[in-house]
């Protein structure tokens, strides 16, 4: 009998973690500040385990997901951009808080400099919020 119990409570306490696990399945939508004023993103992730594949849509066009990787209510992926024959990653990080993730990308040195780190948030769906200010 007490062999059930501790089974039982085992199972309950491995289906509370998974229930705890953050969602970040589906469509998500965000503006960033752009060099031309605010630009809309949006993600399509799909999850599996501590997997993340999906895509990325800007107003270029479509980008796979690479690296994607889950960790409780982190995400990590990156962007890989060509541009005029030329390939550079951006890096995304953020943090799940019920409907809304706060991102931080990170671009790669360049030419003219370092580009800072730009913070934006994505809302579930189609709502994006509106854009950070530009600093």
């Amino acid at each position: 009998m007490m062999r059930k119990f501790l089974l039982a409570v085992t199972f309950l306490a491995l289906g509370s973690v998974a229930a705890l696990a953050a969602d970040f399945n589906g469509k998500w939508t965000g503006q960033t500040q752009g060099r031309n004023g605010p630009q809309t993103i949006t993600f399509n992730f799909k999850v599996d385990g501590t997997t993340l594949t999906g895509t990325i849509t800007t107003p270029r066009g479509d980008t796979d997901i690479s690296n994607g990787k889950i960790d409780g209510d982190n995400i990590s992926f990156d962007q890989v951009m060509n541009f005029n024959g030329n390939s550079f990653t951006i890096s995304y990080k953020g943090t799940i808080a019920g409907d809304t993730i706060k991102f931080t990308r990170s671009f790669p040195s360049g030419p003219n400099g370092d580009r800072p780190p730009q913070e934006f948030t994505a809302n579930r769906g189609d709502a994006a919020p509106a854009p950070a200010p530009q600093q």
